[in-house]
């Protein structure tokens, strides 16, 4: 007996009498987890599984449950009697509520065996006039389960046949996930065979033909496989031909190809069913009457062929998904009516345009599924990805030009149109000239931000984002962040370094140098820290890529913005700066280097009072101001008193002139970062790393993590030479962190740039991003501040013994992990617009960095 075909993803309804067996089948042929009988949830709700007065409760929350399995995408199997056609018809609904389909397994036992079996079972007190009730009722179903909407139907007729019953679970016919490709994925044909030809052609397809020299096939390059998003049909010269081409590949294991609206209707005219005889109908049914002869057989044929098409096809391990106009992603994988017509036709909002044409619904722009989405229908000049979908169809019919994805690569292929084979209804927008959107559709929304959110990184594992911390970051995103188009970007934390064992520092670079010795990073590179305020720096060439990349059509050629996303620059210094840095990178030959034509930077732009003025004023300055104001006044006043023999005088005002001295050399500490400016006059920018880089008419880019830091540091001194009186290079030191002279040479470097006052250095892997670590990311990078410059972060007091003492208690694990969640979240940003994904998922990542900074954590480390 052959396995009991079940799809994998459907709602099987065991049905049968009570003794008929069905809970001993399901225990046999189902996973447990599988598997809600009615029975157990009587005795859920009631702790009795024979109360038939619970049954209606019970019902309820085995419906649910069913429910909320379907919605996951499991099988789902509900053993029950359902002889009853009202019970079926719940199971019907819920399957096609969450487009699963409805599998009725009937087990048509005879009823004497039935009865048999309930007498011997002393739970069972119901009387042998309910088990024949249940039958009649059983056999009266019948024939109209088909009717009832079950898609699939297993009747077993014996007792035999019962135990000998296997079920073998199928994949749904549009799940092809185990190829895994190439593909190569064209968009609407219509008719244009020689195009078609064409196309392929440049893709690599070898045509094959027939005796009478009609293509009737094409051989792929090594490994490939064509994949057609349907409408190969109407409007253009050659249906029947583009038919047999692609027909032949199909058949040939060449190509995939699901249905498109218009060869449906072209099935049914083909069969002589009433169809409008519209939107090129007329042109392909002329087409196929002067086939001749042979036109009868051909028509079979292409109704088996659309027949056997199923709505969208599912490939490569989920992560791509192909349908005519496209599919969200509730239904991916799943089959029902409602499933098929949005593959079919999309969705529309049940209003026309001028043209009378449906206005359709841009399912597209509200997409958020991991899966890539190609499709056609709707056709468009240029192909633009919107949340990793594309729609190929690009109007070759109308003059336009008939376009391929290279999938995984992301590659677009076109060949253009040899004419106008059609005037459509509304008229084809010229390539190139469509506006471009104010705002990215693809850009993130409020759903995706709102409460707990974690987020895959590919580096550290899963990061979470809590409720509190995203409604921080969000105030600050939709208020005072600059155009989202540009945020692809926002550093990380930085951690301290361990606290140092010296008597009189808090932080030295010996703990920095062991702590990444100990992580198995033996070549480090020592940086000078500048004193600024962080920035990111994104350039673009010329107008093109700012319009292509970023949507930028009438705007500043870049932007520059904050750690928290803010504008650096008033609009009008924005644009100055970016120009020069522009004209800079000109200079150094940035962009052929990059092959680029777009570049974000991570940067620090000085002085620090370009940034910080009004800290500095209501803080720094304040303190300082008042310290020189009173304290020297207190001194001559205790040493006046101390003449006079006052008690204590004399040692109070020694304390209070190591107080003044000690907010002399706070003033004199942050003094050092400040300095006038005016204009660009003044304004120092200090590149050390590039982020990401891209060319125009390439989705995606590049991101540099994987490059070591010495090739930044060199792009950055190359900057510089182009620009010495607005860039600023980074002086740097590599050293062995196993070789003891050369830590010291670090040592030494690292003191003869703090000794002056100077901030100190950060200390990274040479390497750039490491995972060997034994506790898996290391730190990408490690501050080590002067003990001067930290009178600026504790206060002018902070070196005194006691408060050295309470300071070296400092806690770092929680700015560490921080700073690590960060860096993971950052780098999984540029990855992700590296691979060309929606914007709304770099965002993602952009937002949770801002989120992490809203957690409780001291701001002074």
């Amino acid at each position: 007996m052959k396995p009991l075909e079940i799809p994998a993803l459907s709602l099987v309804a065991l049905i049968g009498v009570s003794g008929s067996g069905k809970s001993t089948f399901a225990q046999r042929a189902f996973r447990p987890s599988q598997v809600l009988s009615s029975d157990y949830f009587r005795g859920l709700v009631a702790d009795d599984e024979n109360d038939q007065s619970a049954s209606t409760d019970a019902f309820d929350v085995l419906h649910y449950v069913a429910g909320k399995r379907l919605a996951a995408g499991r099988l789902t199997v509900v053993d029950a009697t359902n002889v009853q056609q009202h019970a079926r018809a719940e199971l019907v609904r819920i399957a096609r509520e969450h487009d699963a389909l409805p599998v009725a397994v009937v087990l048509d036992v005879p009823v004497d065996v039935c009865v048999a079996r309930n007498e011997m079972r002393p739970d069972r007190d119901f009387g042998a006039h309910v088990v024949r009730r249940q039958h009649r009722d059983l056999r009266r179903s019948l024939r109209g389960l088909q009717r009832e909407g079950f898609r699939v139907v297993h009747v077993l007729h014996s007792i035999d046949e019962v135990e000998a019953a296997t079920v073998e679970v199928i994949p749904m016919l549009n799940d092809k996930r185990q190829l895994t490709g190439p593909f190569d994925v064209v968009g609407d044909v219509h008719g244009c065979r020689e195009e078609l030809e064409g196309l392929l052609t440049q893709l690599g397809y070898r045509i094959r033909r027939d005796d009478a020299g009609r293509p009737v096939g094409a051989v792929p390059p090594e490994g490939r496989t064509a994949v057609f998003v349907g409408d190969l049909v109407d409007r253009g010269p050659d249906s029947p031909g583009v038919l047999r081409l692609v027909m032949g590949m199909v058949a040939a294991g060449e190509a995939l190809c699901v249905p498109g609206n218009h060869e449906q209707k072209l099935v049914r005219a083909l069969r002589g069913k009433k169809v409008q005889i519209s939107h090129g109908l007329a042109e392909t049914l002329a087409q196929f009457e002067a086939l001749g002869e042979e036109e009868a057989g051909f028509r079979q044929q292409v109704a088996r062929f659309v027949d056997g098409l199923v709505s969208h096809l599912v490939l490569d391990g989920g992560g791509l998904v192909v349908a005519h106009a496209g599919l969200k992603e509730a239904f991916h994988g799943r089959a029902s009516g409602r499933v098929r017509a949005f593959a079919l036709y999309g969705e529309t909002t049940g209003e026309t345009d001028e043209y009378g044409l449906p206005v359709r619904y841009p399912w597209a722009e509200d997409y958020r599924g991991r899966a890539t989405v190609l499709y056609g229908h709707t056709p468009t000049p240029d192909p633009h990805w919107v949340n990793n979908t594309l729609c190929l169809d690009t109007g070759c019919v109308f003059g336009g030009q008939l376009t391929a994805l290279r999938y995984p690569e992301r590659e677009l292929v076109s060949v253009p149109a040899q004419r106008v084979w059609y005037e459509p209804v509304r008229p084809f927008p010229v390539a190139g000239q469509e506006p471009v959107p104010s705002a990215h559709p693809d850009a993130l929304m409020l759903d995706d931000v709102l409460g707990r959110r974690v987020i895959e990184t590919a580096y550290h594992g899963r990061v979470g984002v809590r409720e509190e911390n995203a409604a921080a970051a969000l105030e600050v995103m939709s208020r005072f962040a600059v155009d989202p188009r540009w945020l692809l970007y926002l550093p990380p934390t930085m951690a301290p370094c361990a606290t140092s064992a010296l008597p009189d520092l808090l932080e030295h670079p010996a703990e920095a140098l062991a702590q990444y010795s100990a992580d198995g990073v033996a070549t480090v590179v020592c940086e000078e820290k500048h004193m600024g305020s962080r920035a990111v720096v994104a350039l673009c060439r010329d107008e093109e890529a700012a319009r292509t990349r970023f949507g930028v059509a009438d705007g500043p050629l870049g932007a520059i913005w904050t750690r928290t996303g803010r504008p650096f620059f008033a609009p009008d210094l924005t644009v100055a700066l970016v120009d020069r840095l522009r004209a800079a990178a000109d200079a150094a030959g940035l962009w052929p280097e990059l092959g680029a034509d777009w570049v974000l930077l991570d940067a620090e732009v000085m002085p620090w009072s370009a940034k910080a003025m009004e800290l500095l004023r209501t803080q720094y300055a304040a303190t300082g101001a008042a310290a020189r104001a009173a304290l020297p006044e207190a001194v001559r006043l205790l040493e006046a008193a101390a003449s006079r023999g006052v008690p204590n005088a004399l040692e109070l005002s020694t304390r209070t002139r190591e107080h003044a001295a000690e907010a002399e050399a706070f003033t004199t500490a942050y003094r050092r970062y400040c300095w006038p400016t005016e204009g660009l006059d003044g304004i120092r920018v200090a590149p050390f790393q590039v982020l990401l880089s891209g060319a125009t008419g390439k989705d995606g880019g590049t991101a540099h993590h994987d490059r070591d830091h010495g090739w930044h540091l060199g792009v950055a001194e190359r900057l510089a030479a182009a620009a010495p009186d607005l860039v600023t290079g980074t002086r740097s030191l590599v050293v062995d962190t196993d070789d003891p002279a050369s830590v010291e040479r670090g040592i030494a470097w690292w003191d003869s740039l703090t000794d002056g006052g100077g901030e100190g250095m950060v200390v990274k892997p040479l390497a750039n991003l490491v995972t060997s670590g034994p506790r898996g990311l290391v730190q990408p990078g490690v501050k080590v501040r002067g003990r001067e410059y930290l009178r600026i972060i504790y206060g002018p007091h902070y070196t005194r013994p006691e408060h050295l003492e309470r300071l070296r208690r400092r806690g770092l694990a929680h700015k560490r992990s921080m700073a690590l969640r960060e860096y993971a979240l950052g780098v999984e940003a540029l990855e992700r617009a590296a691979r060309g994904e929606p914007l709304w998922r770099v965002h993602e990542c952009v937002f949770a960095v801002l989120a992490c900074e809203s957690e409780p954590v001291d701001p002074r480390l």
